[in-house]
């Protein structure tokens, strides 16, 4: 026989061997006869068919398949179902992450069984000889991360279907006509899936919520939070109960705390915000050496137990910050008001006090409960002009008083001294390991009726720092002073395990294309090069896109009871203190804490650590409400600049096109590769890059291009860019 016929009947004899396990896998619970699968195959002819016979005898020896019953056939499972979490890609198919196995089980789509996004469920893993990747089916769906969704009503006679914003959701929802409520046509809606019969090719849903009309800014922000199942507003029950607290001072209660009403104490902040949870004090000892407290809105003072404001600030857990509004975790009664520490009131707190000297060597520390009255209440630019001057007389134009005004002479020590202070500590974690993310933060500002007029980014300067630091100290050395006794206590720590290797060899290979490298030696040598590469692409065009891959490969920073320690600051022990306001581990912190000062003994610690998954789970929540807000409100600034072309840089690459992120707004949209006529563009997976069959032009992550904007769509919150100049 020639080599050419050789090579055909084994190509032949493979895609038959091909054919028949897609056959039985796609079914795997079902068998079939040789008949049922040359059927399925569309094989008629005789030789094809002999062959077929013969391949699945061949199988069935090899233990590849199984004959259930003479001349029946069905797949080999594993017999073991793994446990794992849904991903459901943006083109319909999925893998399942399995804790247990190295690698995700790719499901196709016709495999997925009913699964959702997020999901957890059990996955069969077929057998299957030299596979690169493990390829299952769902079997069970065992808890759902969601049933509520967001969609666009498609109202027909006598019932009517929601289409799903969630380009990751695959199915619509039928809705019953005694569940449509007053949706009309066209209008975004909150539904709630709530059976879903075998038979029924999509599941049934009642509407929940009507939240308006696609496109129009209201509708939007509350889209947002509905389908993140985030709240947009108190109970009346809740706002009730909280504004009937007795928030007044007692003296009664002031006896019980350490007075510091005659401190010099003053709160640094945002010039925008509402709520100050945080204040310093400042006073020279006559050692010469400084008392320095970090003073916190004492919220466990007004949040108690048991009750019904306790439920809603835990259902929370955290406030959300979206771009054009705060959703906070308190009534305003409590987090602008009672909670807040404004100049010249009496304010309860929970303070960490500090003698510290020149070289910022702690020599004595306190703990407990304060009463504190601030004496002035300064924005960050305000305390970075009494930083970078060294004087007290603040300028019309930096200040929020509408008005120039003097500080006296001790609150500029105070602050000078803090920020020097402060920037010895800083050096001492960085020199200790700890990462610099000093990611650019995108803010906007919006006119009264929410239009974007510009944007600008926020930029952490001296003051800013000032407060990090000595927050980053109170929280530290409060999860030090309980961590370290014996016997070990139950308490909240704020904990960031180490980086996946893989993920930074991944991001090693990419800053390569920009002439960076890091060093993955060991643990001092990975830090030192990641500092090293956010401080070298400062200001440069790949900045953002470095910024964001470097923290990708970095692990969740999560809330437990079991401390492993904070790996990007370098930390042994780390906790959240400093924000009670907005974050219910701070308030946990506060109320045991507060236990062990009074001797108690330590609570149940799996209770806690329930307490602790629940709020890594909001504020992951939380935080990509945050990201879509911010996002949706990039694409309504871009619809205003259509006719605008921009300098981008190419940041992500996939088989359908490429990503540009704009350099001066940080916008990012979508050049589809279809888009791009010049040539035909295909996908280089090794090189991130598409590259033209004619041309050999190539795109690739980190390329400047020219952009302007195609189209955009803020229900589905896309942008699409077109190419100028693409014969340059």
């Amino acid at each position: 026989m020639s080599k050419k016929k050789k090579r055909a009947k084994s190509h032949k004899k493979n895609e038959i061997t091909k054919g028949i396990l897609t056959v039985l896998e796609r079914e795997p619970s079902k068998s079939f006869n040789y008949k049922q699968v040359a059927s399925k195959l569309e094989i008629r002819d005789t030789e094809s068919r002999n062959l077929l016979i013969r391949r699945l005898g061949e199988l069935k020896k090899e233990k590849r398949i199984q004959e259930n019953s003479r001349g029946k056939y069905q797949a080999i499972t594993n017999g073991k179902y793994y446990q794992g979490k849904v991903d459901i890609t943006t083109r319909g198919n999925a893998y399942v992450v399995v804790d247990e196995l190295e690698k995700d089980v790719f499901v196709p789509f016709n495999r997925i069984n009913r699964a959702f996004h997020g999901d957890i469920v059990e996955v069969d893993i077929f057998k299957r000889k030299n596979a690169k990747k493990p390829e299952g089916e769902i079997k069970k769906v065992l808890e759902r991360k969601k049933v509520r969704f967001v969609g666009i009503v498609d109202l027909q006679k006598t019932f009517a279907f929601i289409r799903p914003t969630d380009i990751r959701m695959y199915t619509d929802i039928f809705i019953r006509p005694e569940d449509i409520g007053k949706a009309k046509n066209g209008e975004k809606v909150l539904v709630e899936i709530i059976d879903w019969p075998d038979k029924a090719d999509s599941p049934i849903g009642k509407i929940i919520e009507i939240l308006g009309i696609p496109g129009e800014h209201h509708t939007e922000i509350h889209a947002i939070l509905a389908e993140y199942g985030l709240p947009s507003e108190f109970p009346h029950e809740v706002e009730h109960y909280a504004n009937t607290l007795d928030t007044s001072i007692k003296q009664e209660e002031i006896d019980k705390r350490k007075d510091l009403r005659e401190t010099l104490t003053f709160t640094i902040d945002p010039k925008d915000a509402k709520d100050f949870d945080d204040a310093l004090s400042f006073e020279v000892l006559e050692n010469g050496n400084f008392s320095i407290g970090i003073h916190i809105a004492d919220v466990s003072h007004y949040l108690k137990p048991d009750t019904i404001l306790e439920e809603e600030a835990y259902e929370r857990a955290t406030s959300v910050y979206l771009v054009d509004r705060v959703v906070p975790m308190l009534p305003e009664i409590l987090s602008n008001n009672a909670c807040s520490l404004r100049p010249h009131e009496d304010k309860y707190t929970f303070s960490a006090i500090f003698e510290m000297d020149k070289n910022c060597s702690i020599k004595n520390q306190w703990f407990g409960r304060t009463v504190i009255n601030s004496n002035e209440r300064f924005a960050y630019e305000e305390a970075q002009y009494i930083i970078e001057s060294g004087e007290g007389s603040i300028p019309e134009a930096v200040s929020i008083r509408n008005k120039a005004y003097t500080v006296n002479k001790d609150t500029v020590q105070a602050i000078t001294t803090l920020d020097q202070l402060a920037k010895k500590m800083r050096q001492r974690r960085m020199d200790s390991g700890a990462i610099s993310f000093d990611k650019v933060e995108v803010k906007f500002n919006l006119d009264a009726e929410n239009q974007p007029q510009s944007v600008y980014f926020k930029e952490a300067k001296d003051a800013n720092k000032l407060i990090e630091e000595f927050m980053l100290l109170a929280n530290r050395k409060v999860a030090e002073f309980i961590g370290k006794q014996k016997p070990t206590k139950t308490f909240v720590y704020r904990i960031h395990d180490q980086p996946d290797e893989e993920k930074l060899m991944a991001l090693n290979s990419i800053i390569y294309r920009f002439g960076h490298r890091l060093n993955l030696k060991d643990k001092n040598s990975v830090n030192a090069s990641l500092n090293k590469l956010l401080e070298d692409v400062k200001g440069k065009k790949e900045q953002n896109l470095v910024d964001t891959l470097a923290i990708r490969s970095m692990s969740k920073a999560v809330y437990s009871t079991d401390n492993i320690g904070h790996y990007g600051l370098a930390f042994d022990y780390y906790s959240h203190f400093t924000s009670p306001i907005r974050r219910y581990p701070d308030v946990l912190v506060h109320r045991l804490l507060q236990h062990y000062l009074d001797g108690g003994k330590p609570p149940n610690n799996e209770h806690y650590e329930e307490l602790c998954k629940h709020s890594s789970n909001m504020e992951n929540l939380a935080a990509s409400a945050e990201r879509d807000s911010v996002k949706y409100m990039q694409i309504k600034f871009m619809q205003d600049h259509k006719d605008q072309v921009f300098a981008g840089v190419i940041s992500g690459v996939t088989e359908w096109g490429i990503y540009v992120e704009i350099i001066e707004n940080k916008c990012e949209g979508m050049v589809r590769i279809r888009d791009i006529k010049d040539d035909y563009y295909t996908f280089d997976e090794s090189e991130f890059a598409i590259i033209g069959e004619r041309t050999h032009r190539k795109y690739q992550l980190g390329d400047t291009v020219n952009v302007m904007v195609k189209s955009s769509d803020l229900i589905k919150r896309h942008l699409d860019f077109s190419l100028v100049d693409q014969q340059e």
